[in-house]
């Protein structure tokens, strides 16, 4: 038998964690066992579902690796693949169930359901519909029907138990008297989602469903359909709720959750895939948890994923993150931050070799602080801003500029380096060397004043890194000019003399 597992998306809003969860875990199944992966489009929701929600799904999946062999895009022998180009077949299934007596027509209108629901809701207990109509004779509502009057098609549901052995959760017992008849074909003819997830997955012959503990309310209702049919079911694995950290529901109080939102902060495919894979999963004791997409492959197995609820831990997602971020090429990890330096204006339009090579020295100076590729913008302003006016809501460059010591560090710096042909981290050192035996200052009193001076900050990348940026980019073509290392002293020791001028304190 062939492995046929499907993952159904409703097109009406952004791939959520969950979702990814659960295509991740039925696409690893399938590759695992030489099966077949099958997207299928759950689009009869008419009013929320939109084309290019089903667009953003399918490129969302890509971009995670996830690639499927049937769907909407890809056709295969079993389509159509969008449940809204469905119907005539749905209708088929349906009029068969209602022949063969486990469906019936129920003209219940809803001020007679929201009636039931009121007497339920006034005697405490659950509601379930009453059956009215499940005993009007074929006749009477065949004569209703063709009068033109509005019904749903409910099914029968029988007395008894409903198990099912779950490969995450062990054995399942539902009782049928709890469920009540449920419509599987709604008044204006289109199929409620038990039925029409029957009929797709009988048809498209899949063979396991792996989906989220959400659907557990779902699984009697699909396998009394089945049985009705006379089909033998798939197997059942419901995957556990993800919490947030505190324990709660994953939701967007809790920051991003959607897929896309990742991408666009710029986490790598291959972190969220490690990531997501862990998400109820855990490899073997002592193979730690940074895994290759092919390590997976050869770990993952369905049975060993917990029922208990995943904890969606950010600072873990960080964490994951920057380790892949740091193993990635440079030349690649240029061309991913580009977009985000462009979009500010920082960045012309398009890069030439230069300015490339030059970015790759700006993101080697930065990357050990990025948890996602979007930082790179805040973690550069260093680079490409130099606002001394914001410079003084530092505590440690006013005392830089009531520091005689420090300021003629930085006087004596201007001067060596002055007469030097061309500033590089080497001539820069010996430049500062100078100035150590020069002044007898060293360690902190040597080179913050330095660093306060060329960054207008107390802290950032190293200066061995700083300064050939700073030197290169001043001969860049760039949207906004970013000053040398020489011009960088010269416009500090003017303003802080400015600065000190106008201090009340002298």
């Amino acid at each position: 038998m062939t492995v046929r597992v499907r993952f159904a998306p409703s097109p009406t809003g952004e791939l959520h964690v969950g979702n990814v969860r659960t295509a991740l875990y039925n696409w690893l199944f399938a590759r695992q066992h030489g099966g077949r992966f099958i997207l299928r489009i759950e689009d009869t929701d008419l009013e929320r579902s939109r084309r290019e929600y089903e667009e953003r799904i399918m490129e969302d999946l890509r971009w995670l690796g996830l690639d499927w062999d049937e769907g909407p895009d890809v056709g295969g022998e079993f389509g159509p693949y969008r449940q809204s180009e469905r119907l005539a077949i749905y209708w088929e299934y349906a009029q068969r169930l209602l022949e063969a007596g486990w469906a019936y027509r129920c003209f219940c209108t809803e001020e007679d359901l929201e009636r039931e629901r009121e007497r339920a809701r006034a005697e405490d207990r659950p509601y379930r519909y009453s059956g009215r109509c499940r005993h009007l004779s074929e006749s009477e509502a065949q004569k209703r029907a063709d009068a033109g009057e509005p019904h749903t098609l409910r099914f029968r549901v029988r007395s008894g138990p409903i198990v099912w052995e779950d490969v995450v959760r062990g054995p399942v017992r539902w009782e049928a008297e709890v469920i009540g008849d449920f419509v599987i074909v709604k008044s204006d003819g289109w199929p409620v989602y038990n039925f029409a997830v029957v009929v797709d997955d009988l048809l498209m012959r899949i063979t396991h469903v792996i989906r989220g503990d959400g659907h557990l309310p779902n699984t009697p209702r699909q396998l009394l359909l089945y049985e009705a049919l006379g089909a033998t079911p798939p197997v059942f694995a419901h995957l556990s709720t993800i919490l947030g950290a505190d324990g709660t529901k994953l939701s967007k109080r809790h920051g991003a959750t959607a897929l896309r939102e990742f991408r666009e902060q710029g986490y790598v495919p291959e972190a969220l895939f490690n990531f997501l894979v862990l998400l109820g999963w855990a490899p073997p004791q002592g193979v730690g948890e940074v895994l290759s997409r092919e390590h997976v492959l050869q770990l993952f197995a369905l049975e060993q994923v917990s029922k208990a609820p995943a904890i969606f831990d950010l600072q873990k997602l960080k964490w994951m993150n920057r380790t892949y971020l740091k193993a990635k090429p440079l030349d690649e990890l240029v061309t991913a931050v580009f977009p985000y330096l462009q979009r500010t204006g920082r960045l012309p339009a398009a890069a030439d070799a230069a300015t490339r090579a030059w970015l790759g020295r700006v993101v080697d100076a930065v990357l050990t602080h990025l948890d996602h590729l979007s930082q790179i913008v805040e973690e550069t302003r260093i680079i490409f801003e130099y606002d001394l006016s914001a410079a003084l809501a530092y505590p440690e460059v006013r005392d830089v500029l009531e520091d005689p010591g420090a300021l003629d560090v930085l006087a004596r710096l201007e001067q060596e380096l002055a007469d030097v042909r061309e500033i590089t981290t080497e001539t820069f050192r010996a430049a500062v060397a100078r100035v150590r035996e020069q002044t007898g200052r060293q360690g902190r009193a040597l080179f913050h004043p330095i660093r306060i001076a060329l960054t207008g900050r107390p802290s950032g990348p190293e200066l061995d890194k700083l300064v050939p940026i700073y030197e290169i980019g001043s001969t860049l073509a760039l949207p906004q000019p970013i000053p040398s290392v020489r011009e960088r002293l010269r416009t500090f020791l003017t303003w802080a003399e400015r600065v000190r001028a106008e201090s009340p304190s002298r």
